[in-house]
């Protein structure tokens, strides 16, 4: 026991390792974390843009930060699955049977996610560049964005493990992908709040991407914070919290 306690991160980086390998050599996974995000950014700026009102003079700066989420949540699938066929398969009894800390496998499939995401999202930045983006965000505000998103990959990634390792079958574990699709759609990441129905306003406003969305943009355009950073922390962590949790006793009851 001391030993596999003692090699857990030797473990972590060979399950890492063999998560990355699966996600970069999977070509529907790139198309849909990178160049679906890149084609709905292009869509609606070169199409839409010009008859959306956000009160910005360049769309692609107000429209950045909800494409980065819709990257993060398109990913969240493949997550899902590629545990739940771990499971399926028997790979971690297989991983269990060796001398291999008990935790290493799950543990390679959320940071894969967030290395995953994080290649994805930089390839996505440079091409919004590349359309005008701009930003007068200094290197702080960019680490601050940077450790947002973490979290908000973070925060899908656990929620995702559990649908993967509680499902019965291989649709079940992708339809979680579905719902969370929805929440960067139906928030401030294309249109400002205020233009929405009633219903829908309240909707937007109090789901956890609208905040994480007005304080990433907020950041990248140097503009106040306020009190959206904080709404947007206590969601990201608490998703993360009770996630992690329930994930993490899923996996030891199963496995």
């Amino acid at each position: 026991m001391k030993t596999i306690s003692a090699n857990f991160f030797s473990d972590l980086s060979v399950m890492l390792g063999r998560s990355i390998r699966h996600n970069f050599r999977s070509l529907d996974t790139i198309i849909t974390i990178t160049f679906m995000p890149i084609a709905m950014m292009l869509l609606f700026v070169y199409v839409l843009g010009g008859a959306i009102q956000t009160g910005t003079d360049n769309y692609v700066n107000y429209l950045l930060p909800g494409i980065l989420l819709i990257a993060v949540a398109n990913s969240i699938g493949y997550v899902s699955y590629r545990l739940f066929l771990d499971k399926q398969r028997g790979i971690f009894e297989r991983f269990n049977s060796m001398p291999v800390a008990r935790s290493a496998a799950l543990w390679g499939h959320v940071l894969t996610s967030l290395v995953a995401n994080a290649v994805s999202l930089t390839i996505i930045i440079l091409i919004a560049m590349l359309m005008g983006f701009r930003s007068s965000a200094g290197i702080l505000s960019w680490l601050a964005v940077a450790g947002i998103i973490a979290l908000f990959t973070l925060a899908l990634t656990w929620v995702a493990a559990i649908a993967g390792l509680s499902a019965k079958t291989v649709d079940g574990a992708g339809v979680i992908a579905y719902p969370i699709h929805f929440l960067p759609l139906i928030s401030s990441a294309f249109v400002p709040t205020a233009t929405m129905p009633a219903p829908v306003r309240a909707f937007a406003e109090n789901q956890p991407v609208t905040p994480i969305v007005e304080t990433i943009r907020a950041l990248l355009l140097n503009q106040p914070i306020g009190h959206s950073i904080w709404i947007a922390l206590a969601w990201c962590v608490g998703i993360i919290l009770i996630a992690a949790l329930l994930a993490t006793k899923i996996y030891r009851k199963q496995v």
